[in-house]
């Protein structure tokens, strides 16, 4: 007989936020079976990773959550410069360990708050690079319980997507080269100074909250059709740095980063994402893409199945 799955009941759900709902279950799978035993209880059941791009509505959430944090497991291929990973592994903790190890490849992912499972739905990266740059295979489960194992070539990674969402992603095997530790540590040194002097780190945010769109006209100023260009930029051109509703603002240090405060309702920051993207839209005809997973029973109601992974 099979022990006990470890639920609890009306506990918070972490987000970098620091602001939000709580989960009525929330349940820390050690292995796939348990996942699996987890999708029995509730196929419709919610994946939570790091929760850095994650933020949850003041009401909560009904449905089973699923941390995989303990799904942390690492094994080492030395022979092929491989590393397998679980889902719940930290990306930045992983970032400093393979830089102390001489294994490069993760460096230039520093300062991306993210477990492995969610850094890849998202195919998190920035100005330096992207983690579908380093992922050989992907491991998975679906909605069945049915197991997946995905090639590199066979996932479809683009800008902020992997195409991979309607999967349960259990582990990774990545690509990592040797090198020289202290050169990737200037490197991931690099990558955090150019973040420390452009973002607003240390505010309560989920860092970009929207995509860089690609214009499909041209907007004078701005860009020609077809350019990928900032959202931050369109944000700021239409007059959103420092706009503030309640508890939430547009950072000024970052037009695309909006921060709770303190005390604060994550329905002010929702409020405040619906009039960045209406001011945006109505001053270039742009429409924002959230890079900000919204869990909310009010806005996906009508949806069968939720947005299953998060930073998580």
């Amino acid at each position: 007989m099979l022990p006990p799955l470890n639920i609890q009941h009306n506990v918070p759900i972490p987000t970098w936020f620091k602001v939000g709902g709580i989960a009525k279950q929330l349940a820390r799978p050690t292995n796939v079976g348990e996942v699996r035993r987890c999708l029995e209880l509730d196929p419709n059941m919610r994946i939570l990773g790091d929760g850095a791009n994650l933020l949850v509505d003041d009401d909560g959430i009904q449905e089973l959550v699923v941390s995989l944090a303990d799904m942390n497991e690492q094994r080492w291929n030395q022979s092929a410069s491989t590393l397998t990973v679980g889902a719940g592994v930290n990306l930045p903790k992983l970032i400093t360990q393979t830089i102390r190890d001489g294994r490069g490849g993760l460096q230039v992912l520093g300062g991306i708050p993210a477990s492995i499972g969610g850094a890849i739905v998202m195919n998190a990266g920035g100005t330096y690079g992207q983690i579908a740059d380093v992922i050989k295979r992907v491991f998975a489960i679906d909605r069945t319980g049915k197991a997946v194992t995905l090639e590199r070539r066979e996932i479809d990674f683009s800008y902020r997507h992997s195409g991979l969402s309607h999967l349960i992603i259990i582990g990774a095997e990545l690509n990592l080269f040797k090198g020289d530790a202290p050169a990737l540590r200037n490197i991931l040194k690099e990558v955090m100074a150019y973040k420390k002097n452009s973002q607003p780190m240390a505010d309560n945010s989920a860092g970009c909250c929207f995509k860089n769109p690609t214009l499909e006209e041209e907007v004078p100023d701005i860009g020609a059709k077809g350019a990928r260009i900032s959202a931050g930029k369109l944000i700021d051109r239409a007059g959103c740095k420092g706009l503030r509703i309640r508890s939430a603002s547009v950072s000024p240090v970052h037009c695309n980063f909006l921060t709770a405060h303190t005390g604060g309702k994550a329905r002010d920051v929702i409020e405040l994402m619906e009039e960045v993207e209406r001011r945006v839209f109505d001053k270039f005809g742009v429409k924002l893409v959230r890079e900000v997973v919204v869990w909310s029973n009010r806005i996906e109601a009508a949806a069968k199945v939720p947005e299953q992974v998060a930073h998580v």
